[in-house]
């Protein structure tokens, strides 16, 4: 059974999505386990990069294997939130690659995603040289939706809203009248 909280979020989505067919048919399936919703935190201004079809590769690199790590797959949906701030995009995963990072898969990940990551600022790159993890997320469909609300008040930058093979939502809290 749908928790009433999915069913919030999936209303939400349906008019933040507006007449779009190809997200029409995707928010209408959701919920039928067939893919995973993930929500990605992403920072100005790379955030606009996805949306505008400039970065084709979101990437993550952690010391620990966390999501996304292992826990993404192409078909599932990408919602794309700003710190602090509401869901303002939707993707669709292409493809997903994982590393175990040594010297030369790190030369391997920017030769060939260099573009596509569309990052080109030494301190992002000298800011993940300790990571052990790695994981690249091909977007496709980037699509800017009308601001969703979406209290989050932990630190994670990527949160696994439903797996593949659930019905409901694994987090989300509406904020409450007191919140501010």
């Amino acid at each position: 059974m749908e928790s009433p909280i999915s069913s919030l979020l999936e209303e939400e989505l349906r008019s933040a999505i507006g007449e779009d067919r190809f997200w029409k048919n995707r928010v209408n399936s959701l919920w039928s386990g067939e893919r995973a919703i993930h929500l990605a935190i992403l920072s100005p201004p790379y955030l606009d990069f996805v949306l505008e079809g400039k970065k084709t590769v979101e990437s993550r690199f952690s010391e620990n294997q966390i999501a996304p790590y292992m826990a993404i797959q192409s078909d599932d949906i990408m919602l794309l939130k700003r710190p602090s701030g509401p869901i303002v995009g939707i993707c669709s995963v292409v493809d997903a690659w994982f590393y175990k990072l040594d010297p030369i898969v790190w030369k391997e990940i920017r030769s060939k995603y260099f573009d596509e990551i569309f990052v080109n600022d030494s301190i992002f790159w000298a800011s993940r040289e300790d990571a052990s993890y790695a994981t690249l997320v091909r977007v496709g469909h980037p699509k800017r939706i009308n601001p969703i609300p979406f209290p989050k008040t932990d630190r994670r930058a990527w949160v696994i809203l439903k797996a593949r093979n659930q019905s409901s939502l694994l987090y989300f809290r509406r904020r409450t009248p007191n919140e501010s």
